[in-house]
């Protein structure tokens, strides 16, 4: 092994990306149909982003958070305008399990309570605390013990749910669409249950929207097509379309006795103008409309094709273009094919499911391109 490496490399080095277009060193075009793990709503390079990240580098690369900057600013006002409800106080990470870290300690910190109710198959991050409410043991065995007082239920079950919370809960964490526990979202009924037992029991509910926000499912956040607001929101993955960034979205009774937290990069005026420019690229252009309706488009031509050609296809299965599909045999050896006979990058959620996270610029002819190399594979 090659000094340095720590993640399980691809046979395939990438060079340059365009839109929804990722091009390898020998001049291969691959269509990127994960835009890596939700990185990249706006598709790769895109020149907005490009010239807003240009712009602020030349004039200044950092400055710690305490010093006001105008690129921050505009980013804390920006979101606390989009967030949810009244969700208007704003902190910045890199990463969306340090967002998530965060929510777990101002829940902890305002109720002064311990005990977290997360739900099994969630995933919510590779820190110890975040790590501590994911559910699957493979990734947690090697770095036990974790944080502890952690209560996992059945995502879905209401009644469950309501048995776990209580009087000693600080927090609920909850997936509006569980990504990495295999596409599964969550009903209209569940959410609305989940905000009147923590508001019974003066918890936080709090939604972890790393991966569903941005406008992926068909609305910039995912919990507004339920009509639920939470008391956190936690984001990241594309809202800097590319550059590390993450937010934590907070209700006011959760930032005035929220302890002693703070990041050394948080805010940094360079992710923040990326930022800035993928926010307003996404609302100028109704890109999570799209992404509602495409995905819609996705998942019914998928359907069609396995129905017609009596693909061995369990279920097809998401919300916009957050799309699962789950497969009779293994995710992963279709998806090397997917890459080496079609050209197309896609995701595993598991041992058999193909996950579709595309960047929101693809059209109709990328959702056909999809379908067809899908139906071709698994014939």
């Amino acid at each position: 092994m090659s000094g340095g490496f720590v993640f399980n490399e691809k046979p395939i080095q990438i060079e340059s990306g365009e839109g929804p277009y990722l091009y390898a060193d020998d001049g291969t075009e691959y269509l990127d149909m994960g835009a890596n793990y939700a990185v990249t709503p706006l598709g790769h390079s895109h020149p907005k982003v490009t010239e807003a990240i240009q712009q602020q580098a030349e004039k200044l690369t950092y400055v710690q958070a305490s010093y006001p900057v105008e690129v921050r600013t505009e980013l804390y006002e920006k979101l606390a305008a989009l967030a949810p409800g009244d969700l208007e106080n704003v902190w910045l990470c890199n990463s969306g399990t340090e967002a998530n870290e965060a929510a777990m300690k101002f829940a902890r910190a305002s109720t002064g309570n311990s005990k977290i109710v997360a739900t099994k198959r969630s995933f919510h991050g590779r820190t110890m605390g975040a790590l501590a409410m994911t559910w699957k043991q493979k990734y947690k065995a090697p770095y036990e013990p974790l944080a502890g007082d952690i209560e996992f239920v059945t995502y879905g079950d209401s009644e469950e749910l309501a048995d776990a919370v209580d009087d000693e809960t600080a927090a609920v964490f909850l997936e509006p669409v569980q990504g990495e526990g295999g596409i599964h979202p969550a009903t209209v009924e569940y959410l609305e249950h989940a905000r009147d037992v923590t508001e019974d029991a003066g918890a936080a509910l709090v939604f972890d929207e790393i991966q569903t926000g941005m406008g992926r499912t068909g609305t910039l956040w995912a919990c507004e097509q339920a009509g639920v607001v939470p008391d956190m929101l936690t984001t990241a993955k594309g809202i800097a379309n590319g550059l590390p960034m993450g937010a934590t979205l907070c209700a006011d009774w959760l930032t005035e006795d929220f302890g002693d937290h703070g990041s050394t990069f948080s805010g940094g005026p360079v992710p923040c103008a990326a930022a800035n420019a993928t926010l307003d690229v996404l609302v100028e252009e109704d890109l999570p409309t799209h992404a509602g309706d495409l995905g819609s488009y996705l998942m019914e031509s998928i359907q069609a094709a396995s129905e017609e050609h009596d693909l061995p296809v369990r279920d097809v299965r998401g919300q916009g273009l957050m799309v699962g599909i789950e497969v009779k045999r293994g995710a992963n050896r279709l998806l090397k094919h997917l890459a080496l006979k079609h050209e197309i990058l896609a995701l595993p959620a598991g041992r058999s499911v193909l996950r579709l996270l595309p960047p929101l610029v693809v059209d109709e002819s990328h959702a056909d391109r999809m379908t067809d190399a899908l139906t071709e594979v698994l014939q």
